[in-house]
């Protein structure tokens, strides 16, 4: 009986250090970092709530509508100028940029609550308020750049669906915020939902600071689930797919019923309690994945002659390989000038690491910021003044409110989409991701030209279309960037593209849309000039944004045409197998982590200044 009790004892204490193990392997995994990326993006994207609580901040602060759209202008401003949190991405590890974030996250949002409420002693100027907004705002930049950069690097023979997930998650965060509020706060106060954006995505930032890592493919794995097998992550994407779809349709019905039917705070309760068994179901399909890796890792160690031979060979090859010869060797006769001219305008093939510099004054990132700059600044003036369109065109404020909960679903809608079907239409067919940053331009031109003519009840399908497209942007913008710039710098470059939007929709919100809407509100009113705070006169009929979304229709016709252009430069390069170089077992890690680049542990595949699958020079 001694002996059997030692016996149970000495089982029950293997299984709970087989299960202490396990459990380690998925805290420490990328796929758990994974998980704890989309749950941070999905809290990070308060912005695209600013149409709810903007008419708070006009009423209350007594702003017109160039004022709300100078507030609009920098809260893109802020979210989409992440050079410093690129910056400090290229020298601090991930969780230094998300703790960032989170820190000016609550100031800059708490700073806006308490100037709604009246706590502080006086009604701040416009210029402080821009202020507050911009620093909340530009935690989003840092919350993506410390998450979204770091899966990339993680997963980078995946990059679409990475990105269109992540991005997916994001777009859905301003209507996951909004179904939180309604639970905690039963709606109907604009500054409680402020109150909620400035400490709830620095919380979940903060839980999640020591799992966010760069933490390269483990190539201890057999080689046959390096890429589309089992252990290789393509199901894994799916299932997340899934689920993904499954939160945006639960979103959608619950924003329907909330709009139809009279809701208690114990039903907003409980339909934030699903919301939250969605947000989390994600945790599943990473534990499945990392035992199905645990499994394969098992397998592979029964065959340990063949496992030794191939770790032999890699240990052997690999550190004979020389490194992939780049424009950063100076020749020992040249100037300094010199050199450096050549070095930054001499750049490497596409696909290969650019240096930021070789990035900027490149024509093709040229391109990609007027595309942007026209797209997205348009889309960015429709969706920042959806509530003043429906007033505008006589909607009711029930249906106003839901348009923006709707943009927000479609604007998911619009990131999964290109992401997934870009990547399988790159893998399958080499279609060019340019070619559908293209289409995507074109098709937001219909949204803007049914707000433009105010066709009746086409605002449903214009929030729609606007909402997609304006989405869909993002994910094809970050993989066409890292694909022809390189991971190398991704952190900068991934920001420096995003600075186009704020521009674009400073001169087509600003100083398009919120002049000619005051100047037909001062005709409407009597004539004459409204202040900064000339007070809530609104501008009713389909003349108040007529002029402006034709203006914005054919800038974005004009930023699709130059998209054109960038579809033919990269025509040969999107012809070969662009990923290739990380399915052969290339490591891509941080700068900061100590771990070897891209660039530095790939060998050269046809020399320095060769083509590189399918890649060719910029000069």
């Amino acid at each position: 009986m001694v002996f059997a009790f030692v016996a149970g004892s000495s089982s029950v204490a293997a299984e709970a250090l087989t299960t202490a193990r396990f459990t380690r392997q998925v805290l420490s995994g990328r796929w758990f970092t994974l998980f704890a990326c989309l749950l941070i993006l999905s809290a990070s994207g308060a912005t695209y709530a600013f149409g709810i609580y903007s008419r708070e901040l006009k009423s209350a602060l007594g702003y017109d509508q160039r004022a709300v759209a100078t507030l609009a202008f920098f809260k893109d401003l802020g979210s989409n100028v992440g050079v410093p949190a690129g910056l400090l991405s290229e020298v601090a590890p991930p969780w230094a940029v998300l703790a960032v974030g989170a820190a000016m996250n609550l100031a800059g949002y708490l700073m806006v609550y308490l100037s709604l409420a009246g706590r502080v002693p006086a009604p701040p100027p416009l210029w402080l308020m821009c202020a507050y907004v911009c620093a909340g705002a530009n935690s989003q930049a840092f919350a993506g750049t410390g998450a979204l950069v770091t899966c990339v690097r993680n997963f980078p023979e995946a990059r679409g669906a990475v990105l269109g997930l992540l991005k997916g998650y994001v777009g859905l965060s301003s209507a996951i915020l909004a179904q939180i509020y309604l639970a905690l706060y039963g709606g109907g106060d604009a500054r409680s939902l402020v109150l909620l954006i400035a400490w709830l995505p620095a919380a979940v930032s903060v839980v999640f600071l020591g799992t966010v890592r760069v933490m390269p493919p483990d190539h201890r794995r057999p080689k046959r689930s390096t890429h589309r097998g089992r252990g290789g992550g393509g199901d894994v994407f799916l299932c997340l797919l899934y689920i993904s779809v499954a939160l945006a349709a639960y979103i959608l019905v619950m924003i329907v019923v909330q709009r139809q039917a009279s809701f208690s705070r114990a039903a907003y309760s409980a339909s934030a309690a699903g919301l939250l068994v969605l947000l989390f179901l994600p945790l599943a399909v990473v534990v499945r994945q990392e035992y199905r890796i645990k499994k394969e890792l098992e397998d592979s160690l029964s065959h340990a002659p063949a496992v030794m031979v191939t770790v032999l060979e890699k240990s052997t090859v690999m550190p004979l390989a020389e490194p992939a010869s780049t424009t950063t060797d100076t020749p020992l006769a040249s100037s300094c000038v010199g050199s450096f001219l050549r070095h930054t305008f001499s750049p490497p093939a596409h696909g290969e690491d650019y240096s930021i510099l070789q990035a900027v004054v490149s024509v093709d990132m040229l391109i990609l910021f007027v595309a942007i700059a026209c797209g997205a600044g348009g889309t960015l003036t429709a969706i920042d003044n959806m509530g003043q369109i429906g007033q505008a065109l006589g909607y009711p404020s029930k249906s106003v409110d839901a348009f923006v909960s709707l943009i927000s679903v479609w604007n998911y809608a619009g990131r999964v989409t290109a992401g997934y079907a870009s990547e399988a239409l790159l893998s399958r067919y080499r279609f060019p991701r340019p070619l559908a940053l293209t289409l995507v331009l074109l098709a937001s031109c219909t949204g803007h030209l049914l707000i433009a003519f105010g066709v009746p009840r086409a605002l449903y399908v214009a929030s729609v279309l606007v909402g997609f497209c304006f989405g869909a942007q993002w994910p094809l913008l970050y993989a066409v960037i890292s694909e022809l710039f390189g991971l190398r710098r991704y952190p900068t470059l991934y920001n420096l593209g995003a600075v186009a939007s704020p521009l674009g929709a400073y001169v087509l919100n600003v100083r398009v849309a919120g002049r000619l809407y005051d100047a037909e509100a001062a005709r409407q009113h009597g004539g004459g000039s409204l202040g900064a705070a000339g007070g809530d006169k609104a501008c009713f009929g389909v003349e108040c944004f007529r002029t402006s979304f034709l203006v914005i229709t054919a800038a974005t016709v004009g930023g699709a045409l130059v998209s054109l252009v960038l579809v033919w430069r990269t025509r040969d390069f999107y012809r070969g197998d662009i990923y290739a170089k990380f399915r052969d077992g290339v490591v891509v890690e941080s700068p900061v982590d100590g771990g070897p680049s891209a660039a530095e542990q790939r060998p050269s595949e046809e020399g320095s200044g060769g083509r590189v699958n399918g890649g060719q020079r910029d000069d």
